[in-house]
Parts: structure tokens; C-alpha cells; sequence
């Protein structure tokens, strides 16, 4: 879980991070260094938020029995890979929108006031943090090996973002950002197939769905025949695949049901836009002599 968790952390991270950094290279540039209060406090603000909403979900799932947990995050990680999917086809579509439309929400809170500015942040980065709480929790819950090295992973992958964002920010890095978050975003659809097949399977486990007797697979068989190597890959599969000691098989057919459709449409290169057609000239009588 380790890799996996470094992929979303990172490729999460980095989004709120080239939030942070166009909101406050906007302000710096235009002279309003002033309005940096309300921006950082609405940026803290947002984290708290975020971590709040982590420690919360671990604590109602601390509280419950078993089926009821298995319950609990088999919708959350169902909610959670749609959240993520949303968002990394939204990321490839406005990326290159992104700087214009926040710059716009900016300008636009400068001349109301402290208030909207603290908004405009809190809402940019509390929206990227939320869903990368949900979608790191949900993975972490999925884990069957711990969760120190999930949530290792997760901070090294978030130390990585930032430490970009400043770089970005400073000048210091230059990044083509279209393929960074093609590439990204494609390994992160990947990790997103195993959260969601697994998710089927907590569902299986809380007595929703039936089949949990149905094995399809039973991966931990053959890592055992391999001894130590084994051990490495299966961590590494786990980590990256989400891949379990035993598949059922409608957890098998819900990773194939999202993985292939969604990777196919992400691949998919976007048809050349139309241009708008010309206005038609309007044909004035000429004056009657």
C-alpha cells in the first residue's frame, strides 16, 4: 500500500498545491500582498477541515461491529472512486483553465473583502483536500497489512507535492503539467479499479451482496510457491492493485466493469474543437430612389 498511497498523496497533493500557488503568486504579483492573511487563514482552515473529516471517519468506523465497518467502507470507497474519477477527467479537461478561472474567483473576492477571499481559498483547497482524505482513508482501510506503511506512503507522497508546488511557484522546476497529469492520472484510474473492486468486497463481507464464498482467484497461493520474492511482489501488487490474498469473483468482474471503460474513455484523445461559425451579415435594402 505503500506505492499506492505515495501515487495519490503526490498526485492529489500536487493539485492543492498548484492551488495554493497560483492563488498566492496572483496576489503577490498584483500588489494585494495584504490579502495574503485571509488566503493562508482559509488555506489552514481548509487542512484543519481536512483532517478533521480523516479523524472522524476513523472514529465512527472504530465504534462500529464488523458488518456494520465492512459496510461503512465498502460505500465509502465506492464514493470515493467516483469522487476521484470526477476529478482526474475534470483535471485533464480545465487544466489548462485552471490559473484564468482562479485568478477570475480571486479578483472578484479582492473587491468584496477579507471574508470572500478566506472563501475562495477554503473552497479551492478544501475541495482537493476532502477528496484526497476519502480516497487515502478508503485505501488505507483496504489494506490487510497495517496501516504504518499506507500512511508512510501517503506523507511522503504529500511531502513530494509540496515540495514541488514551492519549486513550481519559485521558478525553480519546470513541469509539462498536461502529461504530468495524463500519466498521473492514469496510474491513479488503476489504483482506483482495486479500491473499487475491493469495495464490492467489504459489501460482500457486511451480508449486502452475495458471493463472498465465491472465490475467483487466490493470488496468495502462488506468491507462497515463490518464498521471499513472493512476498515483495505481493506486497507490490497490494500496494499498487489493490490485488488480495483471495478475489471473489464479483469483486474480480467490478475492477474489470470500472478499470476498462474508464481507462479507455481517459486514453481517448479529445476531437479537435469546432470553431464557432461566423456571424451571417445581414443584407440592408438599398434606399429607394
Amino acid at each position: 500500500m505503500l506505492l499506492g498511497n505515495f501515487l495519490i498523496g503526490m498526485r492529489e497533493g500536487l493539485e492543492a498545491a498548484l492551488v495554493v500557488s497560483i492563488l498566492i503568486a496572483y496576489l503577490v504579483k498584483t500588489g494585494n500582498r495584504r490579502a495574503l492573511v485571509p488566503v493562508w487563514t482559509g488555506i489552514a482552515i481548509a487542512v484543519a477541515l481536512a483532517a478533521g473529516f480523516g479523524i472522524a471517519l476513523t472514529a465512527a468506523s472504530s465504534e462500529m461491529q464488523f458488518k456494520t465497518q465492512e459496510l461503512f467502507g465498502g460505500v465509502l470507497s465506492i464514493v470515493a472512486v467516483c469522487l476521484v474519477t470526477w476529478m482526474v477527467f475534470w483535471m485533464r479537461k480545465t487544466a489548462r483553465f485552471m490559473k484564468k478561472e482562479l485568478e477570475g474567483r480571486l479578483e472578484g473576492a479582492l473587491n468584496v473583502g477579507p471574508l470572500a477571499l478566506a472563501a475562495v481559498a477554503l473552497l479551492s483547497v478544501g475541495r482537493e483536500g476532502i477528496e484526497t482524505v476519502l480516497f487515502l482513508w478508503t485505501n488505507i482501510q483496504s489494506s490487510s497489512g497495517g496501516s504504518t506503511q499506507p500512511i508512510i506512503g501517503a506523507a511522503l507522497g504529500l511531502v513530494v507535492a509540496i515540495v514541488l508546488g514551492y519549486l513550481l511557484y519559485r521558478g525553480g522546476l519546470k513541469i509539462n503539467l498536461g502529461r504530468f497529469f495524463t500519466w498521473t492520472g492514469g496510474a491513479l484510474i488503476v489504483v482506483a479499479a482495486g479500491v473499487f473492486g475491493y469495495g464490492f468486497h467489504d459489501l460482500q463481507e457486511a451480508d449486502v451482496l452475495p458471493g463472498l464464498n465465491a472465490v475467483a482467484l487466490e493470488p496468495h497461493v502462488f506468491f507462497d510457491k515463490l518464498g521471499t520474492p513472493g512476498d515483495w511482489l505481493q506486497t507490490v501488487l497490494q500496494g499498487v492493485l489493490n490485488v488480495t490474498p483471495q478475489i471473489t469473483w464479483l469483486q474480480l468482474v467490478m475492477w474489470a466493469v470500472y478499470l476498462v471503460p474508464v481507462m479507455a474513455l481517459f486514453l481517448r484523445k479529445p476531437g479537435p474543437t469546432r470553431p464557432a461559425p461566423a456571424p451571417k451579415k445581414t443584407v440592408e435594402p438599398a434606399p429607394s430612389s
